[in-house]
């Protein structure tokens, strides 16, 4: 399936797919650091970089610097987490139709696994690049405890962010909505399912309050590209394990996405509104909806090398693959330095 790849996609895929086998999810902490190894491993061969370690709440972070700056104008920024799968077995891949297929090779171990060689291929052509490398491993979690505490704690800096965690080679994600996990409860009171008189169905009302709030979002229904907020419920689930038994709690699990300039404050108090007082409510994870203005001398250049026109796309879910055309066009940025490419790294 790769017969038709040049040498350098071949590497390029090889180490996605060494990355896949990792099972770097929030479940198996030893493989989230085995996964750091990894990296770190490739990267010690510059001896121009400084490679540190952050932890914070368990989590581990990793930045790379050049030795002698602090604050790099351009941060590649990637996650290595993965969503968590219950067969480590699955943790593989394969290509298909021109894709890797496999659990976050889109989202995103095929993207680290071009920063990584890019940041390479930069340091080890051009001495003193302002180009710094950061990665962590809670972005799946909301990133407070990776990116948020480097930023916010450690003090990371820089001038320009690339996050290729979305989009495409000719697509740049301008938006993302915001999100909320929510965890929403309801108490009853047990009984034999032949007398449900006798007892109060916290299932039965929690599903009824649920369907109230699809049924208020589903409202908010007005754009066909289906850029307005969104509630899934991915999880119910009671203690009971009894056909014959009415169960005395039940709890479900909220996926809500919301864009701009919907805030979380607004969507809280409309969810708040709807459900009443006797759903309990807690905010597992929370993040506001985020919209940029792309950088013109940033859409030149990437023009410039991808030979493409790009457009412009909104965010709103996960990547599934990562397509094998769109891991080699970065490096050749070493050997097509333009003008315009100088002057975006020199400021």
């Amino acid at each position: 399936m790769t017969k038709h790849l040049t040498g350098l996609q071949k590497k390029l895929v090889a180490l996605t797919r060494d990355l896949i086998m990792i099972p770097s999810d929030e479940s198996r902490p030893d493989d989230i650091e085995h996964c750091f190894e990894f990296i770190i491993n490739h990267l010690e061969s510059l001896d121009t970089v400084a490679i540190k370690k952050h932890y914070h709440r368990g989590i581990t972070s990793l930045v790379v610097l050049p030795k002698k700056i602090d604050k790099p104008k351009i941060l590649l920024c990637g996650h290595l987490d993965v969503i968590t799968h219950s067969d480590s077995h699955c943790y593989c891949s394969h290509i298909t139709d021109g894709k890797i297929i496999g659990p976050g090779s889109g989202d995103m171990k095929g993207p680290l696994a071009i920063l990584l060689k890019v940041f390479m291929e930069f340091h080890m052509k051009h001495d003193n690049l302002p180009l710094g490398l950061a990665i962590t491993s809670d972005e799946e979690r909301g990133g407070d405890a990776g990116m948020r505490f480097l930023f916010d704690e450690i003090g990371l800096r820089c001038e320009v962010a690339l996050v290729p965690d979305g989009g495409s080679l000719n697509e740049i994600t301008i938006e993302e909505k915001g999100i909320l996990h929510l965890t929403v409860k309801c108490n009853g009171h047990s009984a034999h399912a032949a007398r449900p008189w006798l007892g109060d169905n916290p299932l039965e009302r929690l599903v009824d309050a649920v369907s109230r709030l699809r049924k208020d979002f589903d409202s908010l229904n007005k754009d066909k590209d289906h850029w307005h907020p969104t509630c899934a419920l991915t999880i119910i689930k009671t203690p009971n394990q009894t056909v014959n038994c009415i169960p005395s709690e039940a709890e479900g699990t909220l996926d809500i996405r919301f864009p701009t300039p919907h805030t979380t404050k607004e969507i809280l108090t409309r969810i708040f509104n709807i459900l009443g007082d006797k759903v309990d409510t807690h905010t597992i994870m929370s993040a506001e909806p985020t919209r940029f203005t792309p950088d013109p001398l940033y859409l030149a250049v990437s023009e410039e090398i991808t030979g493409m026109l790009l457009y412009r796309r909104k965010k709103m879910a996960e990547v599934t693959h990562v397509l094998l055309d769109a891991i080699v066009f970065p490096l050749s940025f070493p050997d097509r330095l333009s003008e315009n490419y100088i002057h975006l790294m020199s400021g």
